[in-house]
């Protein structure tokens, strides 16, 4: 039993394929190593895609007659589609960027806004206190005013005091004089 060989199945496959290759590959060789069949080939070629190209042309007018498109309309529309899609994109990252920049900047006009509102504040304190002192120096000044307007008016009386006091001691002097009294 140990004399008797296992055939492999599929090196004697790889063997048969290596064979018809090499057999494939000699035959094309010297079909095309030939200038006859060159020149053949070259015309049905020629040929071929003479026929092919007016098929084309052909369906195209027939599509376009009923109005079915063409690989060539598809290809475009595919064509435009992507273009468009790339363009989308684009607007979209730019839609992001200014995003991005307007919450940046309102997170600052924030920012701003709340400094603004504490000055405004500031001020309104303040002014509330400077109305407060003014109407303090209103009442003072109006205080002083009626002080002013009091003591003008005791000068006054204190005045017409004196000069009755200057007038009667003239009339007594002038009674005196004249004897009268």
């Amino acid at each position: 039993m140990s004399n008797e060989k296992i055939y492999d199945l599929f090196s004697g496959f790889n063997q048969l394929s290596e064979m018809w290759d090499k057999q494939v590959t000699g035959l094309l060789y010297n079909l095309t190593d030939n200038k006859e069949f060159v020149r053949t080939a070259s015309s049905g070629l020629n040929t071929y895609s003479f026929y092919l190209e007016r098929l084309r042309k052909n369906q195209e007018q027939i599509a376009a007659l009923m109005n079915i498109p063409t690989k060539k309309d598809v290809a475009n529309a595919a064509k435009l589609s992507i273009q468009t899609e790339e363009k989308i994109d684009l607007l979209e990252e730019q839609i992001w960027k200014l995003q991005d920049s307007v919450s940046s900047i309102t997170k600052e006009n924030v920012g701003m806004f709340e400094e603004v509102v504490n000055i405004v504040m500031q001020m309104k304190n303040e002014f509330q206190k400077i109305a407060q002192e003014l109407a303090e120096t209103q009442k003072m000044s109006a205080d002083l005013q009626e002080l002013r307007k009091e003591i003008e008016r005791g000068f006054i009386g204190i005045e017409r005091e004196k000069h009755k006091k200057v007038s009667e001691k003239k009339q007594d002097k002038d009674l005196v004089l004249t004897g009268i009294k």
